[in-house]
């Protein structure tokens, strides 16, 4: 028989448990000190606040269920952090308020389930990151780990080592690796596990499976499912780098279908909720902007002659064209359409060179997002001759345009914001933006234009 790995699924269970038993107890503290804020409170009888208690945390109970932490989960994000706190303090405000009035629960205390609202929010978030923390911490001393086997030999199989192991805080250990990845050892070839699956008390598995093979080893990859089910261990199936297109299932009416790339923003309301934020943020961006018109204006005229505008075609959404407004930062020139800004550009003024640096630049094109040729987050519009060159050397550049350019963007924030001088730099803002496409979020945003912000109090070594 083999060694038995100890399962930390339990492990998981009592971090979500303690997570659970940390939101309630800051439940019931700020309703301690919410009862006494309320109208009429000090009249309230032993039944009454007993029913005000009770719905409170039936409400919160429901609230918990419907969205619960992630924290336990290997890979979690800020992202993920901030909206399911929203989600859970939301949902609870509102599912409180309306049970409240349901049994006719007299007080006025509308104001004070908002305000309390508020603070339970800011709370859960903080407790959430310091949880985060504790479980990292947990994982990087040895504990909540799990085991995991890889099989094959592709590339695609060692890029996956180095994401589970490049992390300590992830908490996944290898237990055994069958196939020839470079510069890792094995513990056999392919054809030893297979060999081994028909001796199954002589494999080890772990907790996870990733086996990386041809499709066409259909018999390999079901005999290891197969065995995954018996040993309550998790099996994945990677696909081999010349295998991967990256198909999705859709339905076109009643019939199922693969497509390449699809994206939350396919949704019509998704869309609606995208542009009615550009809306309102654009407006919000714009009226500051107008009293800074005049200082600006005044600076680039006598800096350097020529047109306060800058305006430039570039690729929008679905590869169409459009005019992009900055606020000139360089002399008039005649490689405005063709080369990037470099770091020590002479064709920079002084004031221009401060507004790149600081984004000033970049504030006449929340007009282009008010009359919807832009949105406030999504992949940077490029000039004409680079959308015509780089869609011959990068295979995917074009998917890039299947949503509206933006202000700001998740290859910006990410690390790559700026001149592009080599080929691999722009491979990976388009793998961004790709990236950003397929996981759009209204919480993604809202996290990149924060990230955005905090370069303008933080010196961007790429912004020239």
């Amino acid at each position: 028989m083999p060694i038995r790995i100890k399962n930390n699924k339990h492990t998981n269970r009592l971090i979500q448990l303690l997570i659970i038993a940390g939101d309630f107890a800051v439940l019931w503290l700020l309703l301690y000190y919410l009862v006494g804020t309320i109208p009429q409170s000090e009249n309230w009888d032993d039944e009454k606040e007993r029913a005000f208690w009770m719905v409170c945390t039936f409400a919160f109970v429901v609230a918990e269920y419907l969205f619960p932490s992630v924290i336990h989960e290997r890979v979690v994000g800020a992202n993920d952090i901030l909206r399911r706190s929203t989600k859970l303090v939301g949902t609870y405000t509102v599912l409180s308020y309306l049970l409240l009035r349901a049994i006719h629960f007299m007080s006025r205390f509308g104001w004070q389930l908002f305000a309390m609202g508020l603070v339970m929010l800011v709370s859960i978030i903080l407790l959430r990151f310091i949880e985060r923390w504790l479980v990292k911490k947990l994982r990087q001393s040895g504990y909540n780990t799990r085991h995991v086997t890889l099989v094959g030999s592709d590339k695609e199989l060692q890029g996956l080592y180095q994401k589970l192991t490049s992390n300590s805080t992830f908490g996944y250990r290898v237990l055994g690796i069958y196939g020839d990845i470079e510069g890792l050892t094995a513990d056999g070839s392919v054809r030893d596990f297979e060999a081994l699956l028909s001796r199954p008390d002589d494999l080890q598995l772990g907790d996870e499976v990733y086996l990386c093979v041809p499709r066409n080893e259909r018999e390999l990859i079901e005999r290891t499912a197969h065995l995954c089910d018996h040993r309550v261990a998790k099996f994945y199936y990677l696909p081999t780098a010349e295998e991967k297109l990256n198909l999705q299932p859709i339905l076109i009416d009643d019939i199922g279908v693969m497509t390449t790339y699809t994206s939350p923003l396919e949704e019509p309301l998704n869309r609606l909720l995208k542009r009615l934020f550009d809306i309102v943020f654009s407006i919000l961006c714009l009226t500051p902007s107008a009293l800074l018109l005049p200082f600006i204006v005044l600076a680039i005229k006598r800096q350097s002659p020529g047109p306060v505008f800058f305006r430039q075609v570039r690729t929008g959404i679905d590869g169409r064209d459009f005019n992009c407004y900055k606020f000139r930062s360089m002399h008039v020139n005649t490689d405005a359409d063709r080369l990037q800004a470099t770091k020590d550009d002479p064709r920079k003024f002084p004031f221009g060179n401060f507004m790149r640096k600081t984004n000033i630049d970049e504030l006449p094109q929340f007009w282009n997002v008010l009359i919807g040729d832009m949105s406030i987050v999504g992949p940077r519009p490029h000039m004409l001759a680079h959308t015509e060159q780089y869609d011959k050397l990068i295979d995917k550049y074009m998917v890039r345009h299947f949503v509206k350019p933006g202000v700001t963007g998740w290859a910006q924030v990410t690390g790559f914001r700026g001149e592009t001088r080599e080929l691999w730099q722009m491979e990976g803002r388009v793998k961004r933006d790709i990236w950003y496409i397929q996981h759009w979020s209204f919480w993604l945003d809202l996290r990149i234009i924060w990230m955005t912000v905090k370069t303008v109090f933080k010196r961007d070594e790429k912004a020239y």
